[in-house]
């Protein structure tokens, strides 16, 4: 099993910046990727990186939001700068791990951010 956990998230004034975190333990996750949620709406892809470092961001936060790693550290960041309050949302870690020829994939619980305008 693969336990993720986020922190980080909070309440800032738009143009503000905030740092998540995503602490992974168990089995070792590959890919960690990043999602926010906002009620009624579909979950929605931020940014990913995989072990070896390589990113990927969605276009519309590129720019502002950056995602690293620490492998050693088992824990993914997501730096969000250039706040606005459309960002507002609860923050979701996902872990990918690749065991026995199939992909499992495991979610934090979330980290709620609130952007006030």
């Amino acid at each position: 099993q693969v336990q993720l956990v986020e922190s980080g998230g909070g309440v800032v004034q738009a143009g503000g910046s905030l740092r998540l975190s995503c602490q992974a333990s168990g089995y070792e996750v590959g890919t960690l990727a990043w999602f926010r949620q906002v009620p009624g709406k579909q979950r929605e892809f931020l940014a990913s990186i995989t072990r070896s470092g390589q990113s990927n961001y969605e276009d519309s936060v590129k720019g502002r939001f950056f995602i690293s790693r620490d492998n050693a550290k088992d824990t993914a960041y997501l730096q969000m700068n250039n706040l606005r309050p459309e960002d507002t949302a609860t923050y979701l870690c996902r872990g990918t791990r690749y065991y026995s020829g199939t992909y499992d994939t495991y979610w934090g619980q979330g980290t709620q951010v609130t952007i006030s305008s």
